[in-house]
């Protein structure tokens, strides 16, 4: 699966994605906002499934930056509400896909090659507002992850077990836990860029720790996410 090979490595060996971006906030009536700069990374392995397709066994973190000087940010100053609060950097294991189901699209432009990976979520939140009135928007969490990776298209054609790869994402959510917006109408947009590479800034290596700097061996469930760790940390 040419996919496989421009998101990971068909041969099992851990590819580093780094990305770096911002995220903004918008409401009914006011913004767009730039709330934060945000870097992170994904170690992937991807191995054959049993029954055909591949899994992509996956552990991510990032962390939220002051929009100005790039420097991570521990407590924020909402500009929204004028409050304080603590801020939860993304720390995610396992994030882990099955592939195969169906072809991920794929267009080519000139030499290079572009798949496209549109990631429509609605489920229920694990933060019933009820339970959470300060921190979920929503009983149903909907969301959009917008990814595009780009890759030669002579690398794709070739034996290359991974291709080097460039990527661009767009993730359009609610706003996060632990913001402490509420109900309020509104939510955020992040935007960002990265690539395939060999290793990621040293002070972002030593932020994370040597645990995401390395993929999962095994297939492990359920999924972590921002909101389910949020709810782990406050008591499910």
């Amino acid at each position: 699966m040419d996919f496989i090979r421009v998101r990971a490595s068909a041969d099992g060996a851990e590819t580093i994605s780094y990305w770096t971006g911002d995220v903004y906030g918008w409401q009914d009536d006011g913004g767009p906002h730039h709330l934060f700069g945000f870097e992170g990374l994904n170690v992937a392995r991807a191995r054959p499934a049993e029954g055909g397709g591949w899994e992509l066994l996956t552990r991510e973190a990032a962390l939220y930056l002051d929009p100005r000087t790039r420097r991570p940010i521990d407590v924020w100053d909402n500009p929204l509400t004028g409050r304080a609060v603590e801020v939860q950097h993304v720390f995610n294991d396992p994030v882990n896909q099955r592939l195969g189901a169906y072809p991920v699209p794929v267009t080519r432009l000139g030499e290079q090659v572009v798949f496209n990976v549109d990631i429509r979520l609605s489920y229920p939140s694990p933060l019933p507002v009820a339970k959470y009135p300060e921190n979920s928007a929503q009983d149903t969490y909907r969301a959009l992850e917008l990814f595009q990776f780009f890759a030669s298209a002579a690398d794709v054609a070739s034996e290359l077990p991974g291709v080097p790869a460039v990527f661009s994402w767009c993730r359009v959510s609610p706003w996060l836990p632990w913001m402490a917006m509420g109900q309020r109408p509104g939510g955020l947009v992040y935007h960002c860029r990265g690539a395939k590479v060999a290793e990621v800034p040293q002070a972002l290596r030593e932020r994370v720790g040597e645990r995401f700097l390395h993929a999962p061996t095994e297939w492990t469930a359920p999924n972590m996410t921002s909101w389910t760790a949020f709810a782990d940390k406050v008591g499910r």
